[in-house]
């Protein structure tokens, strides 16, 4: 790709020269060009190109060039300046250097040169990232920010058995300069090794390790000096996590990769779920410290009366102190409980500004809000440090946050506290209802011996309904750009509007892949005639049921190795397998294809994901069909390219639990903002419904092409498919490909030839790399490449998979199939 020299080709683009790996692709080019008008114009971008397309190394080729071309700006005017219009090289004026920053604002200054913000997912996603950033010839400074539990390399606060303790554990001892490895991190981070490297979260701790300076507080230090800082974009949109990681977003460029599930997080982020759970564990919390509070105040009494040394527990808060926060949490208990619920439980909705009155009720308000965190601030940080028998803090964690949710500590400067807080409650619905997660609980607090277990009572939810709402925060803190950019964004229209700030640029760009490549099919009848429709009322009869495992039974004959079957929900797969076990067709897609079934419990899950990659490269089998629901883990991160998955099956259109609370509010939250007057602005509840399902099914299908060279089919097996709102609702890059089979023989005689010629046409794929498999939970869309150091670059997202406590995988072993969640397992649960 290179050229002979070993140059990189350079193209211009909007006045800015690019040095890219090797000669772009139209759709690559049409790509950067448009980052680079979001960042001259200082406006956002909603940017969609289909995985394979090279979208990661676009961005950071586009964006970096962008930087250094601004930083020529500076430079020719500070020489301009010196010179007094004399030209410093004759044959290149200094008015050519640079243009980036032709508005007025032109900084003096390098420092003021914008920072990079790029947010994905996950770690091993931003891995993956940073490996791509080797393969350029950009080397900006870079920092990636982790948690604790990730970067800690200190024995003692590793071992401690939760997060928030290795916190609390990891303050106290840096307060108390106690720690070697972050007593050493000022020395060393302005080591040339640890400043100029391009480092990410493996390297970070290898280097940690190596230099015996800590990871987590080296990466806060490479931040101050960082061009681009790398992060999971809840550290960005959360406010809390913002304020935790000291985040300035004041005239940065803020990139959202994998950007297709911005909007949940948004909402989730500024939302909460306060059960009783929560309630009674921060009670026991707080039990704790008035008891060990009371003994240390009579032992002081007793050493008073004998002039005796006092003693001190660490905790300078007097017992009345503490004991208001017990009287808090339980005022804030029965006011909970004191709402009245319907008959079918169903639980009772508020508008969002009653969250104001309820905590009132509890001594919560704007003014006592500071003084509450500070005393819950205090007491955590003393029960980490107590020896002893371990406390769980979660409850209290979750009080502060909670808190710092509904009395938002971000408010731009000059604004009235409250009335902001009212206007921001707008986006919010308070839901209240009978706790049912009481088993699980249970469970866990058997661990403490906890009086929570034997607690039942009702959930606080405090649910926000508008994504805008975060991504307006981070306007308000005066970031310059922000671009949100996915292999999947579809229907753009309707992610934009939930996004409520403006997207002046947009861009829908087509595949890098020939026509030969792709074959799309709509299937709205089985082999048997019968109508394929899983909507609420036909998804359990046996006729549906029967002609949709037939459907199944032939197309696993024509698909070669990896086939991936996708259902709306766990319900109806759970229903599918066991309506297919009892009536043979089961047996009949396992004489063809093994079948492996996405377990519900993620702790499973990459075992079963290896059984599924070991079986397709047997060289003895027919390769495997894995059945997945949309939305699950497999629909939304996994990687099968090649013949990993050569076919893809949508069964249905997954559309979200219509009688679940959250969704019943949403569609309401939504038409009521229609009502009130910014229609124009709001999807209507019954639009959002809809195209939360077309999301869904973009996401599920997007698993089958992933680069360049690969090819497969996408089966959609549901009548539905056929109307033209549907349709048009499919991303881009497929709906030129579509086609509609009434008959189901004329479906499996084109595919047949199109997987017949595929074949022929298309190189072989490249050995499969097993380290890149159920690791590789991206959606980078890097071109693809034989060298050595991608497959490295795979190995180390696995292994970070490993590093993470939330990722960690078990063995992987020859297995049965048997010995999975399979179709037998999965039935009989």
């Amino acid at each position: 790709m290179r050229d002979l020299t070993g140059n990189m080709p350079k193209i211009t683009l909007n006045g800015i020269t690019v040095d890219f790996p090797f000669q772009p692709y139209e759709c690559q080019e049409a790509y950067m060009a448009k980052v680079l008008e979001c960042l001259q114009k200082k406006v956002n971008g909603i940017l969609e190109s289909p995985t394979g397309t090279g979208k990661t190394l676009c961005l950071l080729c586009s964006t970096l060039a962008w930087r250094e071309h601004f930083k020529d700006t500076i430079s020719a005017r500070k020489i301009a300046q010196r010179m007094n219009g004399v030209e410093l090289f004759p044959e290149r004026p200094v008015s050519s250097w640079g243009n980036a920053a032709t508005d007025a604002d032109i900084p003096t200054y390098y420092t003021d040169i914008p920072k990079i913000i790029y947010a994905s997912r996950t770690h091993s996603q931003l891995t993956q990232v940073i490996n791509e950033l080797k393969n350029t010839v950009y080397r900006p400074k870079i920092c990636v920010l982790g948690s604790r539990e990730q970067l800690c390399i200190n024995p003692e606060v590793k071992r401690q058995e939760s997060n928030h303790m290795q916190i609390y554990m990891c303050r106290m001892k840096v307060m108390a300069r106690a720690c070697h490895f972050y007593n050493n991190v000022e020395e060393k981070s302005t080591e040339k090794e640890l400043i100029d490297s391009i480092m990410d979260i493996e390297d970070l701790v290898k280097n940690g390790n190596k230099h015996r300076a800590c990871p987590y507080y080296l990466s806060r230090s490479l931040k101050q000096q960082a061009d681009i800082i790398f992060m999971p974009y809840n550290y960005l949109l959360d406010s809390k996590s913002r304020r935790a990681h000291n985040l300035d977003l004041k005239g940065t460029v803020v990139i959202l990769d994998e950007a297709h599930n911005v909007e949940k997080l948004c909402e989730e982020s500024s939302s909460f779920d306060l059960t009783p759970y929560d309630l009674v564990s921060a009670m026991d919390a707080i039990n704790v410290v008035l008891e060990e509070q009371a003994k240390v105040v009579q032992q002081n009494e007793i050493n008073a009366e004998f002039n005796m040394e006092l003693a001190n527990s660490g905790l300078n808060m007097e017992l009345e102190d503490i004991a208001k926060i017990k009287k808090i949490l339980l005022q804030l208990e029965s006011a909970i409980d004191a709402v009245e619920l319907p008959p079918n439980d169903s639980g009772v909705t508020k508008e969002g500004s009653y969250i104001f009155d309820l905590f009132a009720e509890a001594q919560i308000t704007f003014q006592t809000k500071s003084s509450l965190l500070e005393s819950l601030e205090q007491i955590l940080q003393f029960l980490s440090g107590r020896t002893g028998i371990f406390v769980n803090t979660s409850g209290l964690h979750k009080l502060s946050d909670i808190i710092q949710t509904v009395f938002n500590i971000d408010s731009p400067e000059g604004t009235t506290g409250f009335m902001l807080h009212q206007s921001i409650s707008k986006y919010y619905k308070v839901h209240i209802h009978l706790d049912n997660s009481n088993q699980k609980k249970k469970q866990r607090t058997d661990l403490w011996n906890s009086s929570s277990a034997k607690k039942q009572g009702k959930t606080l939810s405090y649910w926000c309904f508008s994504p805008g709402y975060s991504m307006h925060e981070l306007v308000r803190q005066g970031v310059r750009t922000i671009i949100l950019t996915s292999g999947t964004l579809s229907p753009l229209s309707s992610f934009t509007m939930e996004m409520q700030i403006p997207f002046p640029v947009c861009l829908e760009n087509p595949h890098v892949i020939d026509k030969h490549q792709l074959w799309v099919g709509i299937i709205p009848k089985g082999p048997d005639g019968t109508v394929l429709t899983s909507t609420y009322e036909r998804r359990f009869s046996e006729d549906y049921l029967s002609s949709l495992g037939k459907t199944i039974g032939n197309l696993v004959r024509v698909v070669p190795h990896g086939l991936l079957v996708f259902f709306p929900s766990y319900p109806v797969m759970d229903k599918s397998l066991e309506y297919w076990k009892e009536h043979d067709f089961a047996k009949r897609i396992e004489e063809v294809k093994p079948m492996f079934v996405e377990p519900r419990n993620k702790g499973s899950f990459a075992e079963v994901m290896d059984a599924y990659y070991d079986k397709i490269v047997c060289p003895k089998s027919n390769g495997a069909a894995f059945l997945a629901v949309c939305r699950g883990k497999a629909s939304e991160g996994l990687d099968f390219a090649d013949i990993n998955g050569r076919g893809v099956i949508i069964t249905g259109l997954p559309f979200p639990p219509r009688m679940e609370p959250r969704v019943v509010l949403k569609m309401q939250f939504l038409d009521e903002m229609r009502r009130s007057g910014a229609g124009a602005q709001y999807l209507s509840g019954r639009e959002w419904y809809s195209q939360q399902a077309s999301r869904a099914v973009n996401q599920a299908i997007g698993r089958v092409i992933r680069h360049r060279q690969d090819y497969g089919a996408i089966f959609l097996c549901d009548h539905r498919f056929t109307t033209s709102d549907v349709r048009g609702k499919l991303p881009s890059w497929v709906r030129p490909y579509v086609n509609v089979y009434d008959n189901f023989g004329h479906a499996v005689r084109s595919v047949s030839v199109f997987f017949r010629v595929a074949q022929e046409i298309m190189p072989p794929p490249l050995p499969q790399c097993r380290s890149g498999s159920a690791g590789s939970l991206s959606e980078n869309d890097t071109v693809p490449s034989t060298s050595s150091e991608q497959i490295h670059s795979l190995k180390k997202a696995k292994n970070l998979d490993d590093h993470v406590p939330s990722l960690k995988r078990k063995r992987k072993g020859t297995m049965s199939v048997n010995t999975f969640p399979s179709v037998r397992e999965e039935v009989n649960r």
